[in-house]
């Protein structure tokens, strides 16, 4: 009988239409468009595990899932040119490798990058990929506060609430504003991250960009511990997973 082999599959989704990454009962998922292709294509039931959760309406430039057959794909078949014939325009794939069976897209992921792109102009084809916001920002401010982050370890702060994580303790390794063009792009990564995490930081961040919080508010909210205390989310059109980091074995040629 043959061992069945698992691959890993890059690719990359516009999240405007779906329901976020996880399928959904009553709703359509990235996850259940890409089983549904696999399944069609590879002529097996096929589920995919993916690297993470994204949100309703979160994009990823850059995602990982892993996948298992029952028989390893031929090196003739072109799987990455047949599933972009099939998909939908607003989800790619880029590449596929052989991993090990153990290999596991979501528990071996070393850290995660997050983009949040804030759009300065009113810019139509920016509507649905970024945050319009058009009054003045103190980005000095902004990144003063987001060195805090790495003070601290407990982000309850900026959970959701009532999630299912055994802990709330993340490790960032950067946080920082960038201004490219006429956007302002938040660059964060981290070991791991919380339900809505990024959009909370995001959303006090700018509290502090308005003047509404100091930096000594945003240090205060973080102590807290209490979602309550920190600003709304930012709008989920504006977020981008851009980077996942996996051990060097598990990256293919």
């Amino acid at each position: 009988m043959n061992m069945p082999q698992r691959y890993f599959l890059q690719c990359s989704y516009k999240g405007t239409n779906y329901h976020g990454w996880q399928v959904q009962p009553n709703a359509v998922s990235v996850q259940e468009v890409l089983e549904k292709a696999l399944t069609t294509i590879l002529r097996e039931q096929i589920a995919v595990v993916g690297a993470g959760r994204t949100d309703t309406g979160v994009h990823a430039s850059f995602f990982i899932l892993h996948f298992e057959v029952s028989v390893a794909v031929s090196e003739n078949f072109d799987l990455i040119y047949k599933l972009n014939s099939f998909l939908p325009e607003d989800i790619a794939v880029q590449r596929f490798w052989p991993v090990h069976e153990e290999a596991h897209a979501r528990f071996n992921a070393l850290s995660r990058t997050y983009h949040y792109y804030i759009s300065t102009i009113k810019d139509p084809f920016a509507t649905e990929m970024s945050y319009r916001y058009l009054l003045p920002l103190d980005v000095e401010k902004m990144n003063q506060a987001a060195k805090i982050l790495f003070d601290y370890e407990d982000f309850t702060s900026f959970s959701r609430l009532h999630t299912d994580v055994k802990t709330n303790n993340c490790k960032i390794y950067r946080a920082e504003w960038k201004t490219e063009g006429d956007k302002l792009v938040f660059v964060i990564k981290a070991d791991r991250f919380l339900r809505n995490m990024v959009r909370a930081i995001v959303g006090t961040l700018l509290e502090v960009g308005k003047g509404k919080l100091s930096v000594d508010d945003f240090r205060a909210i973080i102590e807290k511990k209490d979602r309550g205390a920190a600003g709304a989310s930012a709008p989920a059109k504006g977020l981008f997973l851009a980077e996942i980091e996996y051990p060097e074995s598990m990256l293919g040629k």
